[in-house]
């Protein structure tokens, strides 16, 4: 694996740590938007917008989802937004699927905790890159994950490949991550590392730890397979152009 440096141990309580590294070239080939598109680029790691109470709500929130479908490998996912949910080998709109019956699963509470997190970490994100809040916009796909030891049953559930967001999702610029289970205790490996070219740099998830980063090729990274038990995160991800923007998810 060459050098492998930890970053943020579970056992770490961060306020706020920032490595600043050289934006690569991945935003040149798409429209820049003035006071958002990265010109600062790195990555942090904060303890401290997020806390532990907040995340099991909203792990709360992911369990239940989840509990309602998964996929037959180790990764399954729930969109609030979109409504996708795995189920077996494939995908199913919840809203379409459940109808009405969303209403006993979900609460107002349960969207008006997810919006408030959501831009807690907005806000943090443009705190950090000296950016304006107003001026980056929530995008697809923004979703729970639930990773098990299961082995992969398709190509969706293969989620430690080493892999860029701005190549895989044009519209990213920035991406979060928020954990909502803890590493070494609620599972094991699993852990987020950055692929650099001299050493790797691990980020081992706790509950309410927010991760974020800016989306291009500076910021290569993987997730190690989970070895046992399970792992629940939230991807958030903001984009500065408002044609690639979505709405927060609404209880319908």
């Amino acid at each position: 694996d060459g050098l492998t440096e930890v970053l943020a141990h579970r056992s770490d309580s961060l306020r706020d740590k920032f490595i600043e590294i050289p934006c690569s070239e991945d935003y040149d080939s798409h429209k820049r938007f003035e006071g958002c598109t990265p010109r600062k680029c790195g990555r942090g790691v904060t303890d401290a917008v997020i806390t532990r109470e907040e995340a099991e709500r909203i792990r709360r929130i992911a369990e239940r989802g989840l509990s309602l479908g998964g996929s037959d490998g180790g990764a399954s996912i729930l969109d609030l937004h979109s409504g996708a949910l795995s189920l077996g080998k494939h995908f199913v709109n919840l809203y379409r699927y459940f109808g009405d019956k969303i209403q006993d699963i979900f609460t107002e509470e349960d969207f008006a905790l997810y919006r408030d997190v959501r831009q807690r970490i907005q806000q943090r994100i443009a705190q950090v890159f000296g950016i304006s809040s107003s001026a980056m916009y929530l995008t697809k796909p923004t979703f729970f994950s639930r990773m098990n030891s299961t082995a992969a049953k398709t190509t969706h559930d293969e989620y430690w490949h080493p892999h860029v967001d701005k190549v895989t999702y044009g519209s990213f610029d920035y991406t979060s991550l928020l954990y909502l289970s803890d590493y070494s205790e609620d599972f094991g490996g699993g852990r987020f590392v950055f692929m650099d070219a001299d050493s790797n740099k691990t980020v081992e998830p706790r509950a309410g730890r927010v991760s974020f980063f800016t989306s291009g090729s500076e910021n290569l990274h993987r997730v190690e397979k989970v070895q046992w038990g399970t792992r629940f995160a939230i991807t958030i991800s903001f984009t500065c152009d408002p044609e690639h923007g979505i709405g927060d998810p609404l209880l319908a």
